[in-house]
């Protein structure tokens, strides 16, 4: 496996490269599914009509504890037991474990996803194929170092282009917000990372490649 460590092409600039990781660490790939599970309950509240404003805010503390928490958890851990050099994942072999961690809470939320009623139903591609991108993620892995943000960002992007597809709705700004969120979220990868252009590139198309094949499997 090729675990050549790349110089972030924005290391002479002290703000740029300030910026840029503040920006990776505010849309880090763990907290993605809580922004769209946030997304669709300011945008689409009448999906949650079944439930309580207090069930609804423990819905979205359980996309939050088992899609951000436990897998963030599990790299700490994974750190102070000394099976990882630090929390950032640096190398490929370094990521394994994470990988099927986060495949096994994804898969959980597609599988509680299928069962709840009271929810919008796009969250059952949504979730799918995150679970589909963890699991092409770690394939790549073999390979080289996918970009995880680029995988974030990009099924983000286009669950949301997929949300205004499947409800008709007019989402033109959210759009084009979401698109250049991802572009400003790859271009910050560029400049503190150690990421090439093909992980980058690679990770963004297998996030919307998944978010689509996970829309067209469901409905």
């Amino acid at each position: 496996m090729d675990q050549t460590i790349h110089t972030p092409i924005g290391t002479g600039n002290k703000l740029l490269k300030g910026a840029a990781s503040l920006i990776s660490y505010l849309f880090h790939p763990i907290f993605i599914p809580t922004y769209v599970f946030l997304f669709l309950m300011w945008q689409f509240p009448y999906e949650f009509a079944g439930i309580t404003e207090w069930q609804l805010k423990m819905r979205l503390f359980g996309v939050f504890w088992l899609t951000a928490f436990f897998p963030a958890f599990a790299v700490f851990l994974l750190w102070r037991l000394g099976f990882s050099n630090s929390i950032y994942l640096r190398t490929q072999k370094e990521r394994i474990v994470p990988y099927v961690i986060s495949m096994f809470f994804y898969w959980w939320m597609y599988y509680l996803s299928r069962n709840f009623q009271d929810q919008p139903i796009v969250l059952k591609f949504f979730f799918m194929g995150i679970f589909l991108a963890t699991v092409f993620g770690l394939m790549l892995n073999n390979y080289f170092k996918i970009s995880l943000h680029g995988m974030a960002v990009g099924g983000g992007a286009s669950a949301i282009v997929l949300f205004a597809l499947h409800y008709g709705a007019p989402l033109g700004g959210m759009i084009s917000m979401a698109i250049l969120l991802a572009g400003i979220v790859c271009t910050a990868r560029f400049l503190v990372s150690d990421h090439t252009n093909k992980e980058i590139y690679t990770g963004l198309l297998v996030g919307v490649a998944c978010q689509v094949f996970a829309y067209l499997f469901v409905f």
